[in-house]
């Protein structure tokens, strides 16, 4: 990475960070002048106690859950790059794996959690398949969409130098394809942690998602705040961490060209 893209990362994470801060300052400067009930509001300050006073607890939770949209996340990414070259190359695949895709996108997950539950039990491994669903689609999705959106130009002077298939994707296509694929890959993440949380709401004895819904069965409003800040810091944190892998990967693309230029 140069000089003036280290650069450029600081600034943004500097940035990210005060307007973390500030939302925190606000919300606290709020809660103070409104004054609502802890139960019903808590201060940012009574928040960050509770993480204080059981760090580990909730760091023991909040692996639990970034395990499992890591695996999930991981195993989406694999996949739905395959399905996506299968897509493209096979009219067979395209109405039949997109179309079954496109079907299990309709139904909502929280549905389907339940089945896992059952087929795979409480542990990990059904907190995976649920992330791992609810992250595939968008992953095809934006892969196909990028390994198809070549000049037809560029595809008929692979043709013209002998280039066969493998040649025109390795080389062609996957390039080509690789800012969309890193685009769905950023919602991927989110909506794989959004899978974690929902299987550790159906059946769990750990992560945050369990974490919340012990506390909200206490009314214990803070702890569930906690868990909830929690959950956005981690979000944040993984969205950045691919946006980062994409700025390293795809330096060249327009758009981290125009960031660099400091334009809109």
């Amino acid at each position: 990475m140069s000089a003036t893209e280290q650069s450029s990362s600081a600034t943004r994470a500097s940035h990210v960070g005060l307007v973390v801060v500030g939302f925190f300052v606000l919300w606290q400067v709020m809660v103070m002048v409104a004054k609502p009930p802890e139960y019903l509001l808590p201060p940012p300050s009574a928040i960050f106690s509770e993480m204080a006073s059981a760090p580990l607890w909730y760091m023991s939770n909040a692996m639990r859950t970034v395990g499992a949209t890591l695996l999930g996340f991981s195993a989406a990414l694999a996949v739905g790059c395959l399905a996506a070259v299968g897509i493209v190359y096979s009219r067979v695949l395209e109405n039949t794996l997109y179309t079954l895709l496109i079907a299990l996108n309709s139904v909502p997950k929280v549905a389907l959690a339940p089945l896992f539950i059952i087929w795979m039990g409480t542990g990990l491994a059904s907190k995976v398949a649920i992330s791992f669903l609810i992250a595939l689609f968008v992953i095809v999705v934006d892969t196909v969409l990028g390994l198809r959106s070549v000049d037809p130009d560029a595809v008929d002077l692979f043709r013209s130098l002998r280039g066969g298939r493998l040649q025109t994707l390795l080389w062609l296509r996957a390039p080509n394809a690789l800012p969309h694929l890193f685009s769905g890959m950023k919602v991927a993440m989110s909506l794989a942690l959004v899978g974690a949380i929902a299987g550790e709401f159906v059946a769990s004895q750990a992560g945050l998602g369990y974490v919340i819904l012990a506390a909200q069965g206490n009314f214990q409003t803070t702890r569930v705040f906690a868990a909830i800040v929690l959950l956005g810091i981690l979000g944040t944190f993984l969205f950045y961490i691919v946006d980062l892998v994409e700025r390293l990967v795809c330096p060249w693309h327009v758009s981290h060209r125009e960031r660099h230029r400091g334009q809109p």
